[in-house]
């Protein structure tokens, strides 16, 4: 583990105290990644239990609260050396790479949020990325690059003034990271989609323009700049949504036989099952609703 700490996801509905907490890991090649993140998952519903608590990694548990995402960092490295970042800005590598997971994140979600409340969770203002854009430390983005390691001065001591200042390279430690996915997520084929979406990336030949046209630096959800939010594609809005996108893009996914057409074709026909194209309207205002939706998907994923 990096680290772990409580999260604003905590409040109490009469009946019930609820608190969210973020767990960071550190990085590890992508096969074990997935593992661990599984392993940690029972780790937690087991602990969880022996203790009398209920442990949730769905995407909403409330009705007017924030959900909870899975958010996936990752570094680009080139030859055991991260390049991330260049001469203290983000290397054209990785903005490349940016830009091709940006071109496939609404399939991405066909494995990163694969459950109707998934769709809940991904609205305005409640700690989401609701628009296909990236930026640097800029929450609003759905692909975000994190507070740098790099740069002029100690980060460490400038945040913490009694402890002794050091030049040692923390350029190893930049990653950038993607903020859709949630609990409910098949780590293996997001991750596997992931990977596929940064080398599309790499061999785009308009990413670096896609990448330009989709940076953001500001706050697109505060009342000043929702006509930046407007002029952004927009993430899916549904299980069916995703499965049309991922329809979309299986060739893309299918080259060097990383997917294969067997189980695109699962993933698309699981999702179209929950038939929740207009799901979000029907239950619009309708808390005891979208609670019961809450309740059959707490222990999803």
């Amino acid at each position: 583990m990096k680290y772990g700490h409580s999260e604003v996801g905590n409040f109490s509905d009469g009946t019930f105290d609820y608190e969210q907490n973020e767990i960071e890991f550190l990085p590890v090649n992508v096969e074990d990644a997935a593992d661990q993140i599984l392993i940690a998952k029972w780790i937690l519903r087991v602990t969880g239990s022996r203790y009398g608590v209920t442990v949730s990694f769905s995407p909403k548990i409330s009705d007017g609260q924030a959900g909870s995402g899975m958010h996936v960092h990752m570094r680009l490295m080139r030859s055991g050396r991260n390049v991330t970042f260049e001469n203290g800005e983000v290397s054209d590598a990785a903005v490349s790479a940016i830009a091709g997971i940006l071109d496939l994140a609404p399939a991405l979600c066909a494995f990163g949020n694969t459950v109707p409340t998934s769709y809940f969770r991904l609205v305005p203002r409640q700690e989401a990325p609701t628009n296909i854009c990236w930026g640097k430390r800029n929450r609003s983005a759905l692909v975000r690059v994190p507070l740098g390691w790099t740069g002029t001065g100690d980060m460490i001591a400038k945040a913490n003034p009694l402890e002794t200042p050091s030049e040692h390279d923390f350029n190893g430690k930049q990653t950038f990271e993607l903020r859709s996915p949630d609990g409910s997520a098949d780590i293996y084929l997001l991750i596997a989609g992931i990977c596929v979406g940064a080398r599309h990336g790499l061999t785009m030949p308009d990413g670096a323009a896609f990448a330009r046209k989709t940076f953001i630096g500001v706050n697109i959800f505060e009342e000043k700049h929702r006509d930046k939010q407007k002029d952004l594609p927009q993430l899916p809005r549904s299980c069916k949504a995703a499965a049309d996108a991922l329809l979309e893009k299986t060739a893309v996914f299918k080259q060097q036989d990383v997917f294969t057409g067997d189980i695109l074709k699962g993933t698309v026909r699981k999702l179209l099952a929950y038939e929740d194209e207009d799901l979000r309207e029907r239950t619009s205002g309708d808390r005891e609703a979208t609670m019961e939706l809450v309740r059959r998907y707490l222990h999803c994923g």
